[in-house]
């Protein structure tokens, strides 16, 4: 089709008709364009048609069925042939330098990626793409478990040894009832959030917890000084955090704890319980959160001895953040693991259209590593990062004796506060 034809075709059409005739023409178009390129390649090869020079080693050999891609879609052209003479005579066909990037994947593959991360199962690709050679669900398959596993060796060969980290957060996400997923999301002291790495098990168990610590050790992740350590509560992830990090403050994560004690309450109890964390997470020092503490502790004596027991087993380690006398600025962020939650439910939104895991393939890694770098994406600082430097200054503090660090007493058996702590500047 022809400029001029295309101009009274589009006269004589709708205008939702019109999007389809122009794209058609522009796929003529395209079409003839590979053509021509492919014969000036030729010509360069094999000299002028019909005008053949004997010290020329490359001859025209006809021509064959060929497609190319375009927009994803293939298209059937008729390719050129040119066969290399070599010395004894014999000849061998050449491969068009033109005719191969035109047959190039890889916009086709970068679109494939993106419809299956959008949720479009490996089935549907090939609706997606209906007229491309390249969509068939065991090509999407290979595709996809070549880029997964690309994602999950760049995930993990990542510079973080160069970063000043101030904060390690971790928190597991079940993928399958045989498989959770750990990870951990590190904060620097300029307040960026950062995917370091994750690890599978079959739960959040020590050795999966210790494994991912090592690895993210290995691969140069440091602190100046103590390193403030944010957990859902998993006595494992305790461990395993003081294991490497020794004088590490562990922050249990508060959103994790009200939910737990809420399952414990009746409903009628649920807004009392709300206000109560609430005022201990806008509090700001360690004399006003345990003020508060005590407060969530006298409510909980007289509803529930399941819920108080919930609260006496976490701690000091609710207010390890407010003890460390930093702006309350802060608490936003770094009283409750929401930074990692938030990744996992973008997470989850990825991964909602597989059905099944296989635990003996890396089918769940590579899932994983994508869907956290897709979340990543969408970072920014945490609220009230410009007082990260106060926490910097409390964390290079002496750390206290390791018995202290590794102990975690019960509400009821809190010291009594000290007087007025120092105001630290906001």
């Amino acid at each position: 089709m022809d400029q001029s034809s295309l101009f009274e075709r589009l006269e004589q059409v709708t205008a939702s008709e019109a999007g389809g005739i122009f794209r058609l023409y522009l796929r003529g178009a395209v079409r003839r364009m590979f053509v021509e390129v492919m014969a000036a390649e030729v010509e360069e090869l094999a000299g002028p048609k019909y005008h053949p020079t004997d010290d020329r080693v490359h001859r025209r050999a006809g021509s064959a069925d060929g497609h190319v891609l375009y927009e994803g879609h293939g298209e059937t052209i008729k390719r050129p042939r040119v066969r290399r003479v070599n010395k004894d005579g014999s000849t061998k066909e050449v491969q068009l330098e033109t005719y191969l990037a035109a047959q190039e994947p890889s916009e086709l593959e970068a679109a494939i990626v993106r419809a299956m991360v959008a949720g479009t199962s490996s089935r549907e690709v090939s609706a997606v793409y209906p007229e491309s050679p390249k969509t068939s669900r065991s090509n999407v398959s290979r595709l996809w478990a070549t880029v997964g596993a690309a994602k999950v060796v760049e995930l993990r060969n990542r510079d973080i040894a160069s970063q000043d980290w101030l904060v390690l957060m971790l928190d597991g996400i079940h993928l399958s009832r045989d498989q959770t997923a750990i990870a951990a999301i590190g904060i620097t002291s300029d307040g960026e959030k950062h995917v370091l790495d994750f690890e599978l098990g079959s739960s959040e168990n020590y050795e999966v917890c210790r494994d991912l610590l090592a690895r993210i050790k290995s691969r140069g992740f440091k602190t100046e000084g103590r390193l403030l350590a944010l957990t859902d509560g998993s006595a494992s992830l305790r461990k395993a955090v003081l294991e490497h990090f020794r004088d590490a403050i562990i922050q249990r994560c508060l959103v994790h704890k009200e939910r737990n004690i809420r399952a414990r309450l009746s409903k009628r109890d649920w807004g009392e319980l709300a206000r109560l964390f609430k005022r201990l997470r806008e509090v700001q020092g360690g004399q006003a959160a345990r003020e508060a503490l005590m407060e969530l502790e006298r409510f909980l004596e007289t509803k529930n001895a399941a819920a108080l027991a919930s609260l006496h087993e976490a701690g000091e380690d609710l207010i390890a953040l407010h003890k460390l006398e930093v702006p309350s600025t802060l608490h936003t962020s770094l009283l409750s693991t929401n930074v990692i939650e938030n990744s996992y439910r973008n997470v989850r939104r990825k991964l909602g259209r597989v059905t099944r895991f296989r635990a003996e393939t890396d089918q769940a890694s590579r899932w994983l590593a994508y869907a956290l770098d897709e979340a990543e994406k969408g970072f920014r600082r945490i609220q009230g990062y410009a007082d990260l430097k106060y926490l910097k200054v409390a964390l290079a503090r002496p750390s206290v004796p390791s018995s202290e660090a590794s102990a975690s007493p019960p509400v009821a058996a809190l010291p009594p506060s000290s007087p007025t702590p120092p105001k630290t500047p906001v």
